[in-house]
């Protein structure tokens, strides 16, 4: 077990404790060793193969030990036995935004509430708004958390069902049974939430395709099995469904299990039109349905059937119609971004507020896997939680890049760290730092990171304020939402849309897998009013930097091409984009 998975369980023994009302001494160590474990720049398993864990502070023999146990075997009897001693119910009603084990912890001895049903009856009954410490504000808010949480309880993160398809897809292809495979629906199509997983398989031997796939790793349950298909549950509860066609029929299949709903509804409107009828087996010359493969025109691939019905090839990701049939139809789809156009992130964090690399580490992973550049926006002082820098703080971490660059130039390479900064924007727009500061700084990327229950027209001033900087090149995350999690806050995005246009700032595509923020929806219309997109990791880890190939699926979404996304351009060309809001 790694050092991330033994932090969380040590946060989760910290929470279990809290809900029994444990000693906040005892509570504290749990969650100060958790931090301590995520701020390791060396494995885990080394330290505790050279015994060096007792040399860490922050970290007591008797933490030291259990960390050991679930390093070494993957799991903690102590941490089994406590998670028994707490009612189930309990634990989730912590998912709920808003309630803590503090909050949990009153609701269970002073109404007797065990689980989420008996917290919404007694919130409907008004019980939860008469103890001390809630009121009737916090009651509305539980019950929109509850509802929140139910309305989202079947679906998943895009991320998570990518690294739960892609190894099943990748054993599938290596089947000597399997023509052709592929994903389909709103995975496919990059959608950033999705409810299942869709596989699709072309075979002359789909029994065996079937029996090879429910003895995939990660499988916990089959839920149903025929001929052609089986349904199956994966980790954490996602349902994936197997469907196993004739080769034939492939491109068929892959087009109408690809979606979307509403995007199908026009392709067979168009086959009508023509004459002709479009189902999963086929474009088929017939002016009723039918499967009669005497009549089916024959296609090899998706971009034929596209063909057949007048139209250029429209990419999975825009097939949701919203203005992909009227492009195609003009042969004006663009050649959207790749992920690999894009040469480093400008927005990522270090060890230096709540990252977890140092900055010569961060320079020498990036540089290895040959980016052009990446820059340290750490967060300002406001951000208090998140550890932000004060202007002294600032200062010195300007000097330690700098030296670390210097260093990078000495020995040959062309790789670069970038300056920046992460600030926060306060209330009236203001930002944490004066100008004089933000000035000194390569990158300047303006974020909310409080204050989200003010008004729509409050949170827009406050954004377009920000654009109005002339050191600000972008705004960031800027509606806030963290998705399954929390809605975005109120905000007119046209609106700040347009004052970034006329302001020449950018706006963030945040490729945090929880975030996608601005929403794909909006990246058409920002694009046709000049406003440029950068597509940024916010990366706390060294790993993050994998999420630049989901925000770069996200953009394609948003119709971005590579010309439409800042962090495309090498440094040279990126250096002279970032001076130019400044020099207006």
């Amino acid at each position: 077990m790694d050092k991330d998975k033994v932090a969380a369980i040590l946060e989760e023994i910290g929470m279990l404790l809290e809900l029994n009302g444990d000693n906040p001494f005892k509570i504290r160590a749990y969650d100060n060793a958790a931090r301590t474990l995520l701020s390791l720049t060396e494995p885990l398993d080394k330290l505790i193969e050279n015994n060096e864990l007792s040399k860490i502070k922050g970290i007591g023999e008797s933490i030291q030990k259990k960390i050991v146990e679930l390093a070494t075997t993957g799991k903690l009897q102590y941490y089994e036995e406590l998670k028994a001693s707490v009612p189930p119910g309990l634990i989730e009603m912590l998912q709920i935004p808003g309630l803590g084990p503090k909050k949990v912890k009153a609701l269970n001895e002073k109404l007797g509430i065990e689980t989420i049903e008996q917290l919404e009856q007694a919130c409907q009954r008004g019980k939860v708004a008469q103890l001390d410490g809630f009121g009737e504000k916090t009651q509305a808010k539980i019950l929109e958390g509850i509802a929140f949480r139910r309305q989202y309880s079947s679906k998943h993160l895009l991320y998570d069902a990518l690294l739960l398809s892609e190894p099943i897809l990748e054993s599938l292809r290596s089947h000597r049974d399997v023509v052709r495979c592929s994903t389909a629906g709103s995975l496919r199509r990059f959608k950033e939430v999705v409810g299942d997983i869709d596989f699709l398989v072309s075979s002359n031997n789909p029994q065996n395709v079937i029996n090879f796939f429910t003895q995939q790793p990660g499988i916990i349950n089959i839920t149903a099995k025929g001929d052609t298909k089986v349904s199956v549950i994966l980790k954490d509860g996602i349902q994936a469904d197997l469907r196993v066609v004739s080769d034939v029929e492939y491109p068929f299949a892959l087009a109408y299990f690809t979606g979307s709903k509403e995007h199908n509804i026009v392709m067979r409107q168009r086959a009508i039109q023509r004459g002709l009828r479009l189902n999963e087996y086929g474009l088929f010359k017939s002016k009723e349905e039918t499967r009669e493969p005497a009549l089916r025109i024959p296609c090899k691939s998706e971009e034929e059937i596209f063909a057949q019905l007048g139209l250029s090839y429209i990419p999975p990701e825009l097939r949701e119609d919203q203005g992909e049939f009227e492009a195609a139809e003009k042969n004006q789809i663009p050649r959207l971004i790749e992920w690999t156009d894009l040469k480093g992130s400008l927005h990522n964090h270090s060890n230096w507020s709540d990252g977890q690399g140092s900055i010569e580490e961060i320079a020498k992973y990036m540089d290895d896997l040959g980016l052009d550049y990446w820059a340290i926006t750490d967060h300002s002082k406001a951000a208090y939680i998140a550890n932000g820098l004060d202007i002294e703080q600032l200062k010195k971490q300007i000097k330690e890049i700098d030296k670390v660059n210097k260093k990078l130039s000495d020995s040959g390479t062309d790789f670069r760290l970038l300056k920046g900064i992460e600030v926060d924007i306060l209330a009236e727009g203001r930002l944490d730092f004066d100008d004089d500061l933000l000035s000194k700084l390569d990158i300047v990327v303006a974020s909310f990171h409080q204050g989200f229950s003010s008004s729509e027209a409050e949170n827009t001033r406050r954004l377009i304020r920000a654009a109005e900087n002339p050191f600000v090149h972008t705004l960031g995350h800027i509606t806030g939402r963290l998705l399954l999690d929390r809605e975005p806050y109120k905000l007119n995005v046209l609106a700040v849309i347009d004052a970034c246009a006329e302001t020449g700032t950018w706006i963030e595509l945040n490729c945090h897998p929880m975030r996608f923020d601005m929403d794909w929806r909006f990246w058409r219309y920002a694009k046709n009013k000049g406003v440029k997109s950068v597509i940024n990791c916010d990366a706390h880890r060294l790993e993050h930097v994998q999420f630049l190939r989901l925000g770069a699926g996200v953009a394609r979404k948003g119709w971005l091409t590579k010309e439409d996304v800042v962090n495309t351009l090498p440094l040279d060309k990126l250096m002279i984009e970032l001076n130019k809001k400044r020099s207006k």
